[in-house]
C-alpha cells in the first residue's frame, strides 16, 4: 500500500514538472533528443531516491540538482563526443520570436564549457542566487562567480554585433 501512494506522488510529481525538466536540460546540452535522454535518465535516479526526494523541503531544487549533476557526469564521460549534435531548433517555436537572435543566442551557449553553460543557466534561466547555484554545483560562491563572469563575458564577445563592410569603410 505505501508503494502505491509512493508511486502515485512519484508519478503526479513527474507529470507536473517534466516539461520545466526539459527546458532545462535542453538549456544546458542544446538537443531536445539529448534533453530527452537527460530528463529520463534524472526522473530514474529521482525514482530509485524517491523516499529522500519526497522529503525535501524544495523537490524542484533537488531535480535541478540531479539534473545537472547528470549533465556534467555526462560531459565528463567519452561517450557523448561521439555523438552528433543537431543543429535543428526546438518544437513549436512562438510566432514572434526572433529567431535568428534566438539562434544566435542557443549557438553562443552551446559553445561554452559545460559548467560554465550550467552557471548561465542556473543563474539566468533558473533565477537562483549565487550561493543556490552554487550548492547546486557542489562549488563555492566565488565559483559561481567567476564562471558566470567568464560565460558572459564570452556571450557577450560571441553575440555582440560585427560590423558590415559598409560600416567599415569611411
Amino acid at each position: 500500500m505505501a508503494k502505491q501512494t509512493r508511486d502515485e506522488e512519484f508519478t503526479v510529481y513527474v507529470a507536473s514538472r517534466s516539461g520545466w525538466l526539459r527546458k532545462v536540460a535542453y538549456l544546458l546540452c542544446g538537443d531536445w533528443h539529448r534533453a530527452d535522454d537527460l530528463v529520463q535518465e534524472t526522473i530514474t535516479k529521482l525514482y530509485v531516491n524517491w523516499a529522500r526526494a519526497s522529503r525535501m523541503e524544495n523537490r524542484d531544487g533537488y531535480a535541478r540538482r540531479v539534473l545537472v549533476n547528470t549533465f556534467l557526469a555526462e560531459q565528463r564521460s567519452p561517450w557523448w563526443r561521439r555523438t552528433l549534435r543537431s543543429a535543428a531548433g526546438p518544437e513549436g517555436v512562438a510566432g514572434d520570436v526572433d529567431l535568428d537572435a534566438s539562434l544566435d543566442l542557443r549557438r553562443a551557449l552551446a559553445a561554452l564549457p559545460p559548467r560554465q553553460r550550467a552557471t548561465v543557466v542556473l543563474r539566468y534561466y533558473c533565477d537562483l542566487s549565487i550561493e543556490q547555484a552554487a550548492e547546486t554545483l557542489g562549488c563555492s560562491s566565488g565559483n559561481v562567480k567567476s564562471q558566470s563572469s567568464r560565460a558572459l563575458e564570452a556571450l557577450r564577445g560571441t553575440l555582440a554585433p560585427r560590423p558590415t563592410a559598409a560600416e567599415r569603410t569611411p
